[in-house]
Parts: structure tokens; C-alpha cells; sequence
């Protein structure tokens, strides 16, 4: 896998503990983050602001598991194919038109795993639960958009 990449899908969950779903597109704020998202208020802290995560992870995981879950389930605000989102920590680069910084991996937590009803989530996604990002330059994200590490 390079680090480089595309969008394949958009979530936002707009309560804690809500159900995330899948949208056509969501306006990414600078300092803020997805517009409807439950995160999004101004003066949000860096890694709240926008979170990514692969579909290689995620289809490895149902493989593992035998299970069928959707992207969405995950959590994280950005889907992407193509792209190793380790990669990009600690470094700026854009989604489409949103510029991004990589603040710090997004680990599984306990309480995803609870949620999903799968002991052994976390560890299976230790490493590979996407990436925690703050927004620089905002604009609006939608699947088909590039993954450019470039920034």
C-alpha cells in the first residue's frame, strides 16, 4: 500500500453513542471539525476534530471474525482505500480540498468493542483503528475525493 489514496466514504454521528451514518458529503471546518458531527464545535481539541480510517483494516477485521460489518460501524469519520494512514501521522496533507494534519493514531477502544459485542476488537485493530486528524483548511469531503500526502 502507498500513502497515497481515496475517499469511499463520509460518516458522522451526530449524538455520543448515535448511530453513525453514511452521507454524501460533510463540511470540514478548521478548527472545528464535520459539520453535524457530535465533535464539531469551534475550538475543538486537535484530535477530535476528524478521524480516518482504511477499508483494507476493516475487511481484514470481518475476515477475521467472519462477520459483515459496515464501514460506518467503525466510528470514524472518513473511509479510505489505497492509503496507509500510519503513515501520515505527524504529517499534513489534504483530502480533496481539506487540509489536514495527522495529530495521533486512532486506537480501538473498550468501548467499541462493548458497542460492537466482539471481544478481541481491540486487539485486532491495535495499530490499524485509522488516524486522528485536525483540520487546517476546511471544505467539503466526499467519496472520490484524493488522499494527497503531498498536503
Amino acid at each position: 500500500m502507498t500513502v497515497e489514496g481515496s475517499v469511499i466514504g463520509v460518516c458522522l454521528s451526530a449524538t455520543e453513542g448515535g448511530v453513525a451514518r453514511e452521507v454524501s458529503e460533510a463540511v470540514a471546518t478548521a478548527g472545528a471539525g464535520l459539520e453535524g458531527d457530535r465533535y464539531c464545535t469551534f475550538g475543538a481539541s486537535a484530535e477530535t476534530q476528524l478521524t480516518l480510517i482504511q477499508i483494507e483494516a476493516i475487511d481484514e477485521f470481518n475476515e477475521a471474525f467472519g462477520t459483515d460489518l459496515p464501514a460506518s460501524a467503525f466510528r470514524r469519520n472518513v473511509i479510505t482505500r489505497g492509503v496507509d494512514l500510519n503513515a501520515l501521522e505527524g504529517r499534513i496533507f489534504t483530502v480533496g480540498e481539506v487540509q489536514l494534519r495527522g495529530v495521533e493514531l486512532c486506537e480501538p477502544c473498550a468501548y467499541l468493542q462493548k458497542l460492537l459485542g466482539i471481544p478481541g476488537l481491540v486487539k485486532q485493530l491495535t495499530h490499524k483503528g485509522g488516524l486522528r486528524c485536525e483540520i487546517l483548511g476546511g471544505g467539503v469531503i466526499r467519496p472520490g475525493e484524493p488522499v494527497n500526502p503531498a498536503g
